[in-house]
């Protein structure tokens, strides 16, 4: 790698982890279509048992499910920083070394060189490192959330006296079958915050405990 290459190393994996926690929709949510006018729609009578949900909408409509998606970010934006101040200094001293190319005999240029190399080449493990942590810290709060509304959902559901419940599989229904808005609602009722730390994936796992000794046989 030349001392110039060193500038645009590392772009790739630093723009992956600006989205790397993005959580605007649970797994599978379809993206939000552009919203336009559009005539108000009419509906036919409720099927009665039949009922609608979109669990996604619910989590990302709570306050819960925003609280989590502003602290991933907060901790994505925490991530950038870190990473983009290491790569910043070897850029500077890439260029530095290079306006000192004809100054510095072979031998210490070719050694500096190497240096830099190293950096770059931890930098690049530290990052992804980093996406995979924030990757599992997303995948974490998915997981938590997804405990606290499934008593939930049980909950609406027999509250409505449901015989079927569709979440997902339907493009239109009549708003007296949805379950979402009593879903958010619950939802909110129930947490609005929690607890939310980067995973770390570096940090040694705990040493195990001694085993105790053997009771004296009698």
């Amino acid at each position: 790698m030349t001392f110039k290459t060193f500038a645009a190393a590392g772009t790739a994996v630093a723009l992956a982890l600006t989205g790397a926690t993005a959580f605007a929709q649970a797994p599978g949510a379809a993206p939000a279509p552009a919203t336009t006018a559009q005539p108000a729609m009419t509906h036919g009578a409720a099927v009665p048992g039949v009922c609608v949900v979109s669990v996604d909408a619910a989590i990302v409509s709570s306050t819960v499910g925003k609280n989590a998606q502003q602290r991933l970010q907060q901790i994505a934006t925490q991530v950038n920083a870190e990473l983009q101040g290491e790569r910043t200094a070897i850029q500077n001293d890439a260029k530095a070394l290079e306006g000192q190319r004809n100054t510095l005999d072979a031998n210490t240029l070719e050694q500096r060189a190497a240096t830099l190399q190293v950096r770059d080449n931890a930098w690049q493990r530290k990052a992804q490192q980093r996406e995979r942590e924030l990757q599992v810290t997303q995948q974490k709060v998915r997981e938590r959330l997804g405990q606290e509304v499934s008593p939930l959902l049980r909950t609406v559901y027999q509250q409505k006296q449901c015989s079927v419940l569709l979440d997902g599989a339907v493009v239109f229904a009549n708003p007296a079958m949805d379950l979402t808005p009593q879903l958010v609602t619950a939802l909110n009722a129930k947490i609005t915050q929690f607890t939310i730390e980067r995973e770390r994936l570096d940090q040694p796992a705990p040493a195990a405990a001694p085993a105790a000794a053997a009771a004296p046989r009698r």
